[in-house]
């Protein structure tokens, strides 16, 4: 007398197929989310204080966010001042950022999208201490 084939499935299969499927559900939300930035304990600037009045802003920490539209000037002592293009009220703006140089491992591009954590030095200018890239 022949044998029958066993018709149930093996059950380690189904595990395995369920958590392949779980993970591929879970690696498509994080790419599709995309990063957020790494600064959230700081307030987001709000681009038109700075045109106003950037001295006022002297002391205190923002986060911005924006794409890089270009590299305004590199020295090796100082680092490099980077401008970048912010969503404002009233359109896109374009504010000038120092990126000092302890960050000079980061290679900065245009088009790229970044967020700073800037602190405001004497005459408004905000200087980076922290970068991260989106």
């Amino acid at each position: 007398m022949a044998r029958r084939a066993s018709s149930s499935t093996n059950p380690a299969l189904i595990v395995g197929i369920v958590i392949a499927v779980g993970a591929l559900v879970y690696g498509g939300k994080m790419l599709l989310s995309g990063k957020s930035s790494s600064f959230d304990d700081v307030q987001p600037l709000v681009v038109e204080e700075l045109l106003e009045n950037g001295n006022s802003l002297r002391g205190n920490e923002y986060m911005v966010e924006g794409t890089i539209d270009g590299k305004l000037r590199w020295t090796s002592d100082n680092g490099q001042v980077v401008s970048v293009r912010v969503k404002s009220s009233g359109g896109d703006d374009i504010i000038p950022i120092l990126v000092p140089q302890k960050f000079s491992k980061l290679n900065i591009e245009r088009e790229q999208r970044y967020a700073f954590k800037v602190e405001f030095e004497k005459g408004g200018v905000p200087v980076a201490t922290g970068v991260s890239r989106l």
